[in-house]
């Protein structure tokens, strides 16, 4: 099996799904694994939705032991990774996070991420990045973007590598417990700090401002003179209309 930055990388031609194919490499310890395919006929997003898997973009899944505690850390390193990625394969271009996981591009979302439980002690980090081409539909929550429609030039197989070593410097600092920095890097690229959002729940939306990330990854929406922690959701800012798409 080929290695990329120490890690097991297992390239398919096709699959339903990285995460359920890395998810049988989760029964050996002290194993890192990269599940990637050039076709994925099954993938997900969060919540159950589907994850429209162009040729040419880039779909792959780690699976590794990392404590369940931190889960949010995974979540804050795994989209911060795409923007240190994004960010050193150019500087023309406006690069941001939005709570919980994704990555915009010139505000257009640029990638997805489905963070699961694996077998034992491990996790499984799946990821999507619109390398050629953007999926474009109506049943999309927000608008999408790849790093051929501006105008960057990294190909799948180099946007993977260069994603891998900043993934794991910040695995590092995990385990070094740099935690605070961690967030703080991803306050410094978070979109719209500061402003009205609007969240969708389940049940009702929230309103408020964008007052930052605590060190669990929760959001914090301040109402007033409150400030509340908000676990799960979709956010929207104050001039975007949240579609009723999936």
């Amino acid at each position: 099996m080929a290695e990329i930055c120490g890690w097991n990388y297992k390239l398919y031609k096709t699959l339903g799904s990285t995460n359920d194919e890395a998810r049988k490499y989760c029964l050996e310890p002290d194993k890192k694994t990269i599940i990637r395919a050039q076709t994925q006929t099954s993938g997900r997003g969060r919540k159950g939705r589907s994850w429209i898997s162009l040729d040419g973009n880039l779909f792959f899944s780690l699976a590794f032991e990392f404590e369940i505690k931190k889960f949010g850390l995974l979540v804050l390193i795994s989209a911060l990774s795409i923007a240190q990625t994004l960010e050193k394969s150019s500087s023309a271009n406006d690069i941001k996070l939005k709570w919980p996981n994704d990555v915009l591009l010139n505000n257009k979302k640029i990638s997805g991420i489905l963070i699961e439980k694996g077998e034992g002690n491990y996790m499984i980090v799946g990821i999507g990045v619109n390398i050629v081409a953007s999926p474009q539909n109506d049943d999309i929550l927000y608008p999408t973007t790849s790093l051929a429609q501006n105008s960057i030039h990294c190909n799948a197989d180099d946007f993977l590598q260069k994603f891998m070593t900043e993934f794991e410097k910040n695995l590092a600092l995990i385990a070094e417990n740099k935690n605070e920095y961690l967030r703080k890097e991803w306050l410094n690229r978070a979109s719209n700090l500061g402003k009205p959002i609007i969240i969708r729940g389940e049940k009702n939306d929230e309103a408020g401002i964008f007052a930052g990330i605590d060190e669990n990854m929760c959001l914090l929406l301040k109402q007033g003179n409150e400030i509340k922690k908000i676990l799960v959701g979709d956010v929207f800012f104050a001039k975007e209309q949240p579609n009723a798409g999936i």
